[in-house]
């Protein structure tokens, strides 16, 4: 499996300490923790660390011989102009957009479609090398200012800023330590309301971004605009509860302030709702006074997930999954809070996705069947079925709709398009929809490629939906290189969409790309979720590894020439997978993954995943996570009972420094521990495949990450795929 023969000499692995005393009891069961040291971002041991660790995957990459020529193709068909969908705010409309490659996309803004555009907000003057990022905006009922947050390196933490529209000037007024926050503005344009977490105590050292320690006291505050940050009225707190995350939107009447408090990452949440039209003197009252806002509890339990939707008066409309898992819409009057009825039931197969409402009383909404959209106009007030919309197979996104306006704006994207912007007319009876705007990347024909769903059937029989990408009438003969791709938790659903860098894979490698769409993602509903979450993890395991076995099986590649992949909960996937069948596997691309399952939870926003994964700290759900973590599972699979020798595919792990949604600690535990275990620094390693990692500097979980890093990571890795898989180059 991609040997080091194709190096001229074994690679010089750094050897990392080992601390033999630290030894957990975790329910009478003894677990060593030797790397526990490589869990403070500052010590001096743990830069050293890292600095020869880069060396190391230097030196690896410099023998990579696609990957120059991988960084042009990808950056001259990443090279193409890009639009996000409009939204009207005000009487202007507002969009992004990025020529090709600029750092991050530019917001633009114009009086109407027809208009010259001018740029409102260029995020790429705010840092000399594209690192500091637009995170979230809102802007005033009346159109007037825009408040819009700010985070750099990729951090989670957001730093919000104000902007006077007319002649875009920025206001003194700076907001700091907020994170997982929205901004939501009161009809009256005097402030908005965001979350934040309590600055750090004095003394208290916090790198922003590199720090480790755990989110708590999420707070709901009130700005007022042209006042100091210390002057903003708390309008929510919860001191018994510190785990527990405040959400915000005031509704299109601007009277009510639908309050979501959630405690983890399932889809479920409580709703409180502050009438702000019989505050006696309004949030002014609330200038100087201890008192929160008078909130009034409509739901208060974690049972189900409610979104509001829309209101007339006290009368609501909320998007849940209270009694369906495919979730459905619901009406309540506030006056009458116990009766719920339905607006539009559960469908007996697809799963709701979205819903908003436009022009008065329809609504607008997609559907997903089989993880592909369908986009429907329904009436809002009976819910019945007005008009299914023509969409391609393929992902619907970016829906902007607002109820005063007659037309709404949808993005649309395959595998093999790119992006279509549409604009939809209901003004009058038979809705008319219409190009707006169409990515075209230069250099790419759809037509030389094909897109095939399977169902393949996992190790218990379950049927699981994954799509292959490949050109047009290749050979099943077990030849090509492959990669899959899976996410599998969180009800995060992967629905099919445009990657030039992937497209170049195919173009220039031959290489087969596929996106399996396991147990634990939202493609089904939370039944689906449900069946790869807490006791039911392995479930995601064996559909990735009954997917990797059917492109075997179908002939579309071969061990040695696949490629696994995976992000974040995709990180888990790759690193548990490679432990359990190392001989199917070739190479394997883990980014930014929770590594170490015993002790994610004690780290920054750790604690809401206990959700989806449980906690070691209870007896059960420890005997769970030890089965799987990846940390803890590294075996010598030479030793291991089988008919031919097995060694860990080539691997790459992937994560960054300012990563404080999975710390890069998870990362350096897993390489110490797989270059230890693998006898890495030791003269006659069985295990020649290299284990490497790639560390960047001043980036993030993700998001926010400039176009030039993004496009040097992806020479990066698949440049090492390329060399493993023993690809061969295309012109």
């Amino acid at each position: 499996m991609g040997s080091l023969s194709a190096f001229e000499e074994r690679l010089q692995y750094p050897r990392a300490r080992r601390d033999e005393s630290i030894v957990e009891d975790y329910h009478g069961v003894t677990v060593a923790d030797p790397y526990r040291w490589l869990e403070d971002p500052e010590a001096e041991e743990v830069k050293e660390f890292v600095e020869k660790q880069v060396n190391l995957s230097d030196s690896v990459l410099k023998t990579c011989e696609t990957k120059e020529k991988l960084h042009e193709k990808i950056t001259k068909l990443v090279d193409h102009p890009r639009y996000d969908t409009p939204f009207k705010r005000g009487n202007s409309y507002f969009y992004f957009h990025n020529t090709g490659l600029q750092a991050q996309s530019v917001l633009y803004i114009q009086d109407d479609l027809d208009s010259e555009a001018e740029v409102l907000l260029d995020p790429n003057t705010l840092s000399d090398d594209g690192t500091v990022s637009l995170n979230s905006l809102a802007i005033s009922e009346d159109g007037k200012y825009m408040a819009y947050g700010l985070c750099s390196s990729g951090s989670d933490w957001v730093t919000i800023k104000l902007m006077k529209i007319e002649d875009k000037t920025v206001e003194p007024d700076t907001l700091s330590w907020v994170k997982f926050s929205g901004i939501t503005w009161t009809h009256d344009g005097l402030g908005f309301f965001y979350s934040r977490y309590p600055a750090p105590q004095e003394g208290e050292k916090i790198d922003a971004g590199t720090e480790t320690n755990s989110n708590l006291y999420h707070e709901l505050y009130y700005h007022f605009l042209g006042t100091d940050q210390s002057e903003d009225v708390l309008c929510w707190r919860d001191q018994d509860n510190p785990k527990h995350m405040f959400g915000s939107k005031v509704t299109d009447d601007g009277k009510y302030l639908i309050m979501t408090v959630e405690e983890g990452c399932d889809p479920v949440n409580k709703v409180y709702h502050c009438d702000l039209s019989s505050l006696p003197k309004g949030l002014e009252g609330f200038r100087g006074s201890k008192s929160l806002l008078p909130f009034v509890k409509l739901i208060d339990t974690f049972e189900a997930q409610y979104i509001a939707i829309a209101n007339d008066e006290t009368l609501f409309t909320f998007f849940t999954n209270k009694d369906a898992p495919r979730y459905k819409l619901v009406r309540v009057d506030l006056k009458e809070p116990s009766t719920w009825t339905d607006v539009i039931p559960e469908h007996e197969k697809d799963v709701l996705s979205t819903a908003c409402v436009v022009n008065g009383n329809q609504l607008v909404v997609s559907y997903m069947s089989d993880v592909k959209h369908i986009l429907q106009v329904r009436d809002l007030e009976s819910g019945s079925l007005l008009h299914t919309l023509p969409v391609d197979i393929g992902s619907v996104c970016g829906v902007f709709a607002r109820r005063k306006d007659t037309t709404f704006f949808f993005r649309f994207t395959s595998f093999l398009t790119p992006g279509v912007i549409y604009k939809c007319d209901l003004s009058d009876e038979a809705p008319l929809v219409t190009v707006f705007r169409e990515i075209d990347v230069p250099g790419f024909d759809r037509t030389s490629f094909q897109v095939t769903q399977v169902f393949y059937p996992s190790k218990d029989g379950t049927k699981i939906p994954m799509f292959i990408v490949a050109r047009k009438e290749i050979e099943l003969d077990g030849s090509h290189p492959c990669l899959l791709y899976a996410y599998g938790g969180f009800s995060i659903s992967m629905t099919p969409f445009f990657s030039a860098t992937r497209i170049v894979l195919s173009m220039h490698l031959g290489a087969v790309f596929c996106f399996a769409n396991i147990r634990g993602g939202g493609e089904y509903g939370e039944e689906w979720h449900k069946a790869g979450a807490l006791a039911n993890k392995q479930n995601c395991l064996d559909d990735f590894i009954a997917g990797a076995e059917y492109l075997v099986s179908a002939g579309y590649t071969q061990p040695k020439k696949l490629c696994i992949e995976g992000s974040s909960n995709g990180g888990i996937l790759i690193g548990a997978c490679i432990n359990q069948r190392p001989d199917l596997f070739g190479c394997a691309l883990a980014h930014v993954g929770v590594m170490d399952m015993l002790r994610f939870h004690k780290f920054t926003i750790g604690h809401a995943w206990t959700s989806e994964f449980g906690c070691s700290d209870k007896e059960e759900e420890f005997h769970w996570l030890i089965k799987y973590s990846p940390l803890h599972n590294v075996k010598r699979p030479w030793e291991q009972k089988t008919d031919a020798f097995v060694q860990y595919p080539s691997t790459m792990l992937l994560t960054a420094d300012h990563d404080d949604r999975v710390v890069p600690l998870h990362t350096f535990k897993l390489l110490a521990t797989m270059q230890y275990e693998l006898g890495l620094s030791l003269e006659n390693s069985p295990q020649t495949n290299p284990i490497i990692a790639r560390i960047e500097v001043k980036a993030g979980h993700g998001a926010g990450r400039p176009t030039q890093k993004i496009i040097d990571e992806a020479a990066d890795r698949y440049g090492f795929m390329a060399k493993m898989v023993d690809a061969t180059w295309l012109d």
